[in-house]
């Protein structure tokens, strides 16, 4: 056995873990990482990045029959899937060497490209290797859950680990799932020109503002995406090209089946009991520093079983940096963390929902709306469907809601806002270039002062003083 010591051990490299090791090794700390599989982790290989791509392919089909409105004649558009996918490879590709090996390994950092298991609370091995190091990250991400439906060991189904590597295009896609993944692949297969039926246990973006998940999944049916509610899947059954899906809302046959429900952390290769870890299937317990029970050990991003995104890993690894190589105190926290759906129009959420607001602030709080029909960018493009919702306490913004064109975009400025503890009155201070859809945002900041100053009578009497005072 070969036997290392270092300072920081990550193991897992995907967002991150990435950022962890790059940002330890260039400050000066020996940095060893462990990744068993693909550099970059879901993100890169399965998820955020070739689901925007695919994304990117529907939304150029789409488009040539969306310009009528505007004088363009509509043309039926002639996909070709397996160059689709193609698209998606090429996407991975380019953003690879950011994430290589090569790149890490020109940093500084040592990378064993081996699995780690924990064999004592300070040692890991990984092949032929046992590490022990000051601090250790784990940093091991999640993966596709998949309940044991009956049947769905017996017919073949995809997961957004496998569904990229799918060169033959779908005659009927059916996915279960109606969450993000869910959604954004049925709406980017439909444009492909796929039938697509989503089958949902519950309610379709079910973590999201039911009012602005209405808006979203409306322009999905109006694209001919079947979205089946309230539907349990209780049987799957068929072969390739002919699977049946029997629920407690219907049966529903296709040829192709992606299963979307959700995700598991992954931690069962870690044994974690070796190093006295406390965990459970929601991932490794965590105080607020992403400390573990095993002072040594931080978890971070999905196996800290908190939000799944891929920037709550990065800003994760912020946070542990600044305990592990300054010894300064850092705590981290969800209320200023945004995520979106890049569905079209998308969905974006940061801080409380209206229903969340309500039930926390009560009559302290105040909600402002704005309709993307009142932008004058959105009327210029035809992009006019949305809605931003404002939750404010005190003049303060605790949670935004924007469903729209680009509100994956638009929400930064409120994930600003909150993060930093500013006021209504700096987002509507703001001047920002005529015409933009980033206007949306001030609108909505000027319908929250609006009734304040023209329909306030104290400031039409004030108002009303010092015009007769003026010369």
């Amino acid at each position: 056995m070969n036997k290392i010591k270092t300072d920081v051990l990550v193991i897992g490299g995907g967002s991150g873990g990435l950022s962890v090791a790059a940002g330890a090794v260039q400050m000066g700390a020996g940095v060893v990482l462990l990744e068993g599989h693909k550099m970059g982790g879901d993100c890169l290989n399965y998820g955020c990045v070739p689901s925007k791509a695919l994304l990117g392919a529907g939304k150029a089909a789409h488009a040539l029959g969306a310009g009528e409105a505007m004088g363009v004649a509509p043309a039926v558009a002639q996909v070709d899937y397996a160059k689709a996918k193609d698209h998606v490879r090429n996407v991975i590709a380019t953003i690879e060497p950011h994430d290589s090996v090569d790149r890490f390994e020109g940093l500084g950092v040592k990378v064993i490209e081996e699995f780690g298991e924990f064999i004592s609370p300070t040692e890991v091995k990984a092949g032929d290797n046992i590490i022990t190091a000051r601090r250790i990250v784990v940093s091991t991400g999640s993966s596709p859950f998949v309940p044991p439906i009956p049947g769905i060991q017996d017919v073949q189904y995809f997961t957004n680990e496998n569904i990229f590597d799918l060169r033959e295009k779908p005659d009927h896609l059916l996915i279960i799932g109606g969450g993000p993944i869910g959604m954004e692949m049925a709406q980017a297969h439909r444009r492909l020109g796929c039938e697509v039926t989503v089958i949902e246990g519950m309610k379709a973006f079910g973590k999201d503002d039911p009012e602005m998940a209405e808006i979203v999944l409306d322009k999905l049916r109006g694209e001919g995406v079947n979205i089946v509610e309230n539907a349990l899947a209780e049987q799957i059954s068929g072969s390739a090209g002919d699977i049946t899906v029997k629920t407690s809302n219907g049966t529903f046959k296709g040829t192709h089946l992606l299963m979307a429900v959700g995700r598991k952390v992954n931690i069962d290769k870690l044994n974690l009991d070796a190093a006295g870890i406390d965990h459970d299937r929601t991932g490794i317990k965590v105080d607020a520093s992403l400390k573990s029970s095993n002072r040594r050990v931080y978890a971070i991003g999905d196996v800290a079983g908190g939000l799944q995104f891929t920037h709550v890993a990065g800003y994760h690894a912020g946070v542990i940096i600044r305990s592990m190589l300054f010894g300064l105190p850092a705590k981290s926290k969800t209320s200023h963390i945004p995520w979106a759906t890049y569905t079209d129009p998308e969905l974006a959420q940061v801080g409380l929902t209206e229903a969340q607001a309500q039930e926390k602030y009560g009559s302290k709080l105040d909600v402002t709306r704005f309709e993307f029909g009142g932008n004058d960018r959105a009327i210029a493009e035809g992009k006019t469907t949305g809605l931003i919702k404002v939750m404010i306490v005190k003049g303060r913004p605790v949670g935004a809601s924007i469903a729209g064109a680009g509100a994956g975009e638009l929400i930064g400025m409120w994930a600003m806002a909150i993060a930093n503890n500013l006021k209504m009155s700096a987002i509507a201070g703001t001047v920002l270039p005529y015409p933009t859809m980033g206007e949306v945002n001030k609108r909505a900041a000027g319908a929250y002062f609006t009734p304040k100053l023209f329909e306030s009578k104290t400031v039409k009497r004030v108002v009303g003083l010092v015009q007769r005072w003026l010369p």
